[in-house]
């Protein structure tokens, strides 16, 4: 008499790892908003970037694994990711794009992208029992095998003498070496830097200056320094204000900090400001918490001449943001060179206490003498990640200021547009509004070039 074969259907519990894996590109992303070397940040970047792409690649080619092959997996999973950062990296980088948060969006999208598909295809499932035979077999037969007959299934499986893995361990090696060839420098540009870290990212130092926008009229360069050699150049900068007195501070928004000329150096193709948290007796009789470095067109000292003033152009700068913003106040501006200060300003970028918004700002009094100010705020951006192109063009009818080649603020009352020679200025303040945090004891401000066109 032949048994009945009963087939019970279990519930299956849906598999979280798709959803993990699309996730972590988000939960990366949601982590550059931290300071850059924020322990938390690192830690999720990087785990999302060394694997997390390659395995949605892999899930999407091959979801079920044969034994042995989880290992050589893992090694081909973190080969593909590396290979999908550095194409992602460098798109960005050669069209001008590039910053951390960016290639961590890109890659986000990538990996959920890929892992969809996953989450409506069934998941193979091994067998967990003895197969079960056809109907018919004796009573006190085992399940599946008939009485003196062994099942095809329980005969030894051959072996084919191949390691399991070796083709994608020489898959994964491939991968490695073109990444290490090709994309090496871009990938290398995706590290955050610190406060101490002497080269900056993003675009590289070297790369030449923007040029203004097209109008009407043509344009021609009247100022540019690349910062291509080993010292600041003095035809082009004085290292404080026009009120230098062995150094200077910017007393009337009670900085914290006292310039001098060894706060300020030009090394592999960048200028780079950095401030430091050091007590430094100032030539005011006061002793200032922090030490800092600033570059001006302006004067040496208050009677000197100016090295280079400027009436209207475009007046542009490759510039990276402190990596830990909080009580810094670093400025690209320009003041008025026969007042030595005062108003009007032109404030082309303020990063004040951030380094994910900037402030563009003009400055100037009415007729009855009111201080007046025409103000924008644009971000979220990462500053911090790369270099960003800030620029202002001020014309006789107008002033606009740009990021990274888009319009982001005009002014076009001509009641408001400055008439005067102005000297070009960037500093790296501290302590405007707040003071940094205890542990933050430095800060840098990175400039790849400067540069002035004028019609």
């Amino acid at each position: 008499m032949s048994r009945a074969v009963v087939e019970t259907v279990r519930w299956r519990r849906p598999d979280p790892r798709p959803l993990l894996l699309a996730g972590s590109g988000w939960a990366a992303l949601a982590a550059t908003a931290l300071p850059a070397a924020n322990p938390l940040r690192v830690a999720a970047v990087a785990a999302f970037l060394l694997g997390c792409p390659g395995a949605a690649l892999l899930r999407l080619a091959r979801p079920a694994l044969r034994p042995g092959e989880w290992w050589s997996t893992v090694v081909l999973a973190v080969a593909a990711s590396a290979a999908l950062t550095a194409l992602t990296t460098e798109t960005l980088y050669l069209a001008r794009q590039f910053t951390a948060a960016r290639v961590v969006l890109a890659l986000a999208v990538l990996t959920t992208a890929l892992t969809l598909p996953t989450l409506r295809r069934p998941r193979p499932r091994p067998p967990t029992g003895p197969p079960t035979g056809p109907p018919g077999g004796e009573p006190g037969d085992e399940p599946g095998r008939r009485a003196g007959r062994e099942h095809p299934a329980r005969r030894p499986a051959r072996h084919s003498g191949r390691r399991p893995g070796r083709g994608r361990i020489w898959t994964a090696a491939a991968l490695l070496t073109a990444t290490a060839a090709c994309g090496g420098p871009a990938v290398g540009s995706m590290q955050d830097q610190g406060a101490s870290a002497p080269a900056p990212t993003g675009l590289p130092a070297t790369e030449p200056p923007a040029r203004p926008p097209a109008g009407p009229r043509p344009w021609h360069p009247v100022f540019q320094d690349d910062f291509t050699g080993r010292t600041l150049n003095p035809a082009n900068w004085t290292t404080c204000y026009d009120w230098n007195q062995d150094g200077c501070t910017n007393a009337g928004n009670r900085e914290s900090e006292w310039y001098r000329p060894g706060q300020v150096s030009v090394a592999d193709g960048a200028l780079t400001l950095t401030a430091q948290r050091r007590p430094t007796t100032g030539s005011d009789g006061k002793t200032h918490p922090w030490t800092s470095g600033m570059v001006s067109t302006g004067r040496d000292s208050w009677n000197a001449p100016p090295r280079h003033t400027f009436t209207y152009g475009y007046v542009a700068a490759a510039v990276q943001a402190p990596a830990d913003p909080t009580g810094t106040f670093p400025a690209f501006w320009l003041l008025p060179a026969a007042t030595r200060g005062g108003l009007p300003e032109i404030d082309v970028a303020e990063f004040i206490n951030s380094n994910r918004y900037v402030d563009l700002n003009l400055h100037t009094t009415t007729p009855q003498g009111r201080d007046t100010v025409a103000h924008q705020r644009y971000g979220p951006a990462d500053f911090a990640g790369g270099y960003h192109v800030l620029a202002v063009d001020w014309e006789p009818d107008g002033l606009t200021w740009y990021v990274d080649g888009t319009p982001r603020f005009q002014v076009t009352d001509p009641a408001q547009i400055p008439n005067t020679p102005m000297e070009l200025l960037i500093d790296l303040a501290v302590g405007f509004e707040q003071a940094p945090p205890a542990g933050t004891d430095s800060a840098q401000l990175h400039v790849a070039w400067v540069g002035v066109w004028q019609h």
